[in-house]
């Protein structure tokens, strides 16, 4: 074993002069990567590895669960890489353009120099665990930072101090709102040319509603930029120009007289800017300057004015802002001093829930991931109690009990076993088969019966029946948004299409985004994705990681449809199967709504005369009836159902009686008049302005109308919305109007009704006809 820990060493420590860089730091991560599994397997620990995992289960105030969050190519995954370098847990920097980073470790994310699926590493710094989670940047892959953002304490988001906020960053913005997370703000790539620090701070707070709380400010810009100074303790920090320590070195010492005076001037002034801001939105610390310091702000100690934008940021009245660059290791360690100091820990976090469990187990499964030798294994958050190796666990969701053999930390994609977990830290299972994306794990389905009665008791009401307990106690899940792409998918022979069912059914219970169905005439696969790369990296999955050359149809886009006006139906259904005879009489109404879900209502008197058992065989052939429209068959929205009357002969089956009521839905809906509705795509485009005519002509083209027009240094942004079905292959050409030069983004915006004529010539081609 000592033969090969020397033979690994040297090949990640050694630099091969031949070019091979990219390999040796690939090598050396591994080596990292290595070591640290080697406790686990052969009870040893190097003596530089020990800090990485410390203690196994810290105090629970030490534990910070977060997120890094931002539009596509800000730095989320590089500010990631100098997080794991400077905590020690990696020994060399890896490069997404070298694709040797620690936490894209997918083929398809080396490739592309992108983040595909969150990653989970866990490390040490200054005596605290910091359980961290790399999201994704693109908008198909979206899901990924909405359930990391539903388990995460805070989050950490980057931006481009060039661009300030992006398209993608508002999304990510609003789900970090949703789920009450607070935030710190990293400016990264502060050395570009046209970064700006006062634009980007401004951006922050127009385009984000946030109150943008400034606690450093750069020295020199561009490539001139050296270091910051952190405007809480009046220091300032300087990385030397020829930096051999990777960032490691950096010399930190207070301001003083003899300092450059135009900065002592800008410190001074930002300094007392930032204490009368926290001062407006912290009360306490707003009665300390009154009573102590109202004449002289540079008395204010350092401690008090961090405690008081600590309190500022759970609260979420405001966000402190932090800024370097991330590329040139500067500005990464005060960032994770920030994450420290001023992101919540879990025992700060409230969930209402939790509390009635006590200090039985009650943890949120939201993460799956296939290995070939353990299957699937599962990333849950403990909020109360604690997971232990070989022990059963109750799914409440899914009324099941299920044994988890091992527990594990994550690393990205190496992980630790460990006997057991508490509250408050992200955990990997491997033993639960049935659990998916969403579940609510407890202790056993007893401890989930007593937590439910200390929640009645608080109430003083009873609750029947055990179903009803079990919702009461379930965390909520993961909102899952509606795929807008499909395309059909074929194994390379019949004697396949088992092996493609189940790598579909696999990569279905990673990604609940990732929608699969089968055509009711043609019996082929249907794959529904968010957009055509996430369907391209699903289609490279199945090919790697099933070794499956499977065969995808042309991508269509995933229309809805609504009806134009109102519309009457009236159908009987009279069947006789075997000695029995099924007769079923409804009539029923559709109109229009403005929202856009469906919904159904009773005339007078109906609901009253149905049996419980029949109103749910009526609503349930009602919602079967949404899923496929009268004109293409896409599913309904904005339609309202009144039930005016239904009539059941005695022996009549629930199942005839669904079947009755979705056909004289279908020719209510015909009657009324179908109208296809087209998803609109948000885009936000920075050009050039000598290509913006050229971009501008191109969008016309598209059906694009164009919504504003901005600056952005000595760029344009083009904000625009452009129906979903005239964006195939656009990326592609905007690089040929523009020379590579520009770059977009977008996002699904809503669903608008078609052109009659563009409506009329889509409804042929589906038919055949055109």
């Amino acid at each position: 074993m000592l033969l090969r820990t020397t033979v690994v060493k040297n090949l990640g420590s050694s630099l091969a002069p031949d070019g091979c860089v990219r390999h040796c730091r690939i090598r050396a991560n591994t080596w990292c990567r290595w070591r640290i599994q080697a406790r686990r397997r052969y009870g040893f620990l190097p003596d530089d590895v020990k800090s990485v995992r410390s203690v196994v289960n810290p105090d629970v105030s030490k534990i910070r669960n977060i997120g890094i969050m931002a539009h596509i190519d800000a730095g989320k995954t590089t500010t990631t890489e100098r997080m794991l370098y400077y905590s020690g847990y990696t020994h060399s920097l890896g490069d997404v353009d070298d694709g040797d980073t620690v936490t894209d470790f997918m083929a398809q994310e080396r490739e592309r120099g992108i983040t595909i699926q969150s990653a989970a590493v866990t490390f040490d710094w200054k005596e605290h665990r910091i359980n961290l989670i790399d999201t994704p940047g693109h908008v198909d892959f979206t899901l990924e930072v909405e359930r990391a953002l539903r388990v995460l304490d805070g989050a950490v988001a980057v931006f481009d101090a060039s661009a300030g906020v992006e398209a993608q960053t508002l999304t990510v913005w609003r789900q970090a709102d949703k789920h009450h997370v607070p935030r710190v703000c990293f400016l990264n790539k502060m050395d570009k040319p046209g970064a700006n620090l006062s634009y980007s701070v401004e951006s922050i707070k127009k385009k984000l509603k946030a109150n943008p709380i400034l606690l450093q400010i750069p020295i020199g810009s561009g490539k001139g930029f050296t270091g910051l100074v952190n405007l809480v303790t009046s220091q300032r920090m300087m990385w030397p120009q020829s930096d051999d320590s990777n960032g490691r070195v950096f010399v930190t010492k207070p301001l003083s007289s003899s300092d450059d005076p135009e900065l002592l001037r800008h410190v001074r002034e930002a300094r007392n800017n930032l204490i009368e801001q926290v001062a407006d939105l912290d009360d306490e610390f707003a009665e300390l300057l009154l009573g102590e310091f109202s004449e002289n702000f540079d008395a204010v100690p350092p401690e008090k004015l961090q405690m008081a934008v600590r309190r500022v940021t759970l609260a979420q009245k405001g966000v402190p802002v932090l800024c370097g660059s991330a590329l040139r290791n500067k500005g990464v360690q005060p960032l994770l001093d920030a994450i420290t100091a001023y992101l919540p820990a879990p025992n700060e976090r409230h969930h209402d829930l939790v509390q009635w469990y006590g200090n039985d187990l009650c943890a949120l499964a939201f993460k799956v991931v296939h290995d070939k030798q353990r299957g699937p294994l599962v990333f849950v958050r403990i909020y109360s109690g604690a997971l232990k190796a070989q022990s059963a666990v109750h799914n409440i969701n899914r009324n099941t009990t299920e044994r988890m053999s091992r527990l594990m930390v994550p690393f990205a994609d190496q992980h630790i076993e460990i006997p057991s977990l508490t509250a408050g830290n992200i955990a990997l299972t491997v033993g639960l088969k049935q659990t998916v994306t969403g579940d609510t794990i407890v202790a056993s389905k007893s401890s989930a019966s007593q937590a439910a009665r200390r929640l009645l008791e608080l109430e003083e009401k009873k609750v029947k029946g055990s179903d009803k307990e079990a919702e009461t106690l379930i965390l909520a899940g993961v909102e899952v948004p509606d795929p807008v792409f499909f395309c059909t998918i074929e194994p390379p022979t019949m004697a396949k299409q088992a092996d493609l069912d189940h790598a579909l059914a696999c990569l279905q219970r990673e990604d609940p985004s990732l929608k699969v169905k089968t055509d009711p005439d043609s019996g082929q696969t249907i794959l529904c994705g968010m957009g055509e790369l996430h369907i391209e990296i699903i289609h490279d999955r199945i090919r790697r990681e099933y070794s499956l050359e499977t065969y995808l149809g042309p991508l269509q886009v995933a229309y809805r449809e609504t009806v134009l006006q109102s519309g009457c139906a009236v159908d009987t259904l009279d069947r006789t199967l075997g000695d029995r005879r099924h007769v079923v009489t409804a009539s029923l109404q559709v109109s229009p709504r403005e929202e856009t879900a469906c919904d159904i209502a009773y005339g007078e008197g109906v609901a009253e005369n149905l049996a419980p058992d029949l109103k749910d065989a009526v609503e349930n052939g009602i919602h079967s009836a949404y899923l496929q429209g009268p004109l293409l068959g896409f599913p309904a929205q904005g339609v309202t159902t009144v039930v005016q009357a239904v009539s059941v002969q005695s022996g009549t089956s629930v199942a005839m009686v669904s079947a009755c009521v979705s056909r004289c839905m279908l020719k209510a809906m015909k009657q009324a008049g179908g109208q296809v509705l087209e998803p609109l795509m948000s885009l936000e485009i920075t050009v050039e302005a000598e290509h913006l005519s050229l971009v501008l002509g191109d969008l016309a083209q598209r059906r694009g109308s164009i919504q504003d027009i901005q600056s952005r240094q000595d760029c344009k942004v083009v904000l625009a919305s452009v129906p979903l079905a005239e964006t195939m292959g656009y990326s592609t050409m905007l690089r040929t109007l523009t020379s590579g030069s520009a770059t977009f983004s977008m996002q699904l915006s809503s669903y608008e009704a078609m052109n009659p004529e563009i409506q009329s010539a889509l409804v042929n081609k589906m038919a055949g006809l055109a």
